[in-house]
């Protein structure tokens, strides 16, 4: 009984530390969807109140009728969906191929994607600015699609580095005797054992460049300008236009939500997957 106690003792501790630890980071948003919903006159009164006191939808009314955010929304979906794809597409094979031929030249070539998520993205503000002016890239979505693709790439890469670790090397050993090429083995054998690590990576890729700022506020003014430049750009005879800004803040988030929400079978099946290896 008293191994048994503890035991549910213990659980109890860890779902209450978890409980914690979920509210801390659900707290802000909570409080962003509060403030969406107040009418405009509470939204900056002091002392500030968390849950609004009358519902309004007013604010998001406003961002509706804002002129130029659906084509910012649409620009965000369209750099976020083609950085996603080109990530993955540059990021799948060079993974696969660093993981299952281990040589100095892969192992330098991982650590090398490593050392460029260290980089700070404020440095590469300007030198990316020189280059898609001398490209003429500049406030273009394929200029944009690149700099975001210049920074996804080696988180997807690390990612499904990691997945890979997991796939025998024999699978394609024998898909090899079967008669397909390295590149059949590849498509046939080992990315259908990757739906999970797919998801994962597509995730944090397409969630990379749908909050990303700095670039976009660098390499875009008009044509190209994504959602959270233009939320930003929300101001009134006071300030920033907080109502507005929420409002449109929560509009935006809703896309990553939705997303994760579909695969949330694909992220915990990756979040397990090699757990009971051996």
């Amino acid at each position: 009984m008293d191994d048994r106690a503890s035991l549910d003792f213990g659980k109890v501790v860890i779902n209450a530390v978890a409980g914690l630890l979920v509210l801390s980071y659900a707290l802000p948003y909570v409080y962003l969807v509060s403030t969406s919903l107040k009418p405009a006159a509470d939204v900056q009164q002091i002392p500030p109140s968390f849950f609004p006191n009358r519902v309004s939808f007013e604010n998001f009314g406003t961002v509706i009728a804002t002129a130029g955010l659906p084509e910012a929304f649409l620009n965000s979906t369209i750099v976020a969906i083609l950085t996603t794809l080109l990530s993955l597409l540059i990021a799948v094979p060079a993974a696969y191929v660093s993981v299952l031929y281990r040589r100095r030249i892969t192992i330098l070539f991982l650590l090398f994607a490593l050392v460029t998520r260290m980089v700070p993205a404020v440095s590469l503000g300007v030198p990316l600015f020189q280059i898609m002016k001398m490209l003429g890239l500049l406030d273009t979505t394929v200029g944009l699609v690149l700099a975001h693709t210049s920074t996804a790439v080696p988180l997807a890469l690390l990612l499904m580095a990691a997945f890979f670790e997991g796939v025998p090397k024999e699978l394609e050993e024998a898909a090899r005797i079967d008669g397909c090429t390295r590149f059949g083995a590849f498509i046939r054998i080992v990315l259908p054992l990757m739906p999970s690590g797919l998801a994962i990576t597509a995730l944090f890729s397409f969630i990379a460049s749908w909050n990303e700022f700095l670039f976009a506020l660098l390499l875009t003014s008009q044509k190209a300008k994504t959602a959270p430049i233009l939320i930003a750009e929300f101001n009134s005879v006071y300030g920033l236009a907080w109502g507005p800004m929420t409002a449109a803040a929560v509009l935006y988030s809703l896309p990553v939500i939705l997303v994760t929400l579909v695969l949330q079978k694909q992220i915990i099946g990756g979040l397990t997957f090699g757990a009971v290896k051996g």
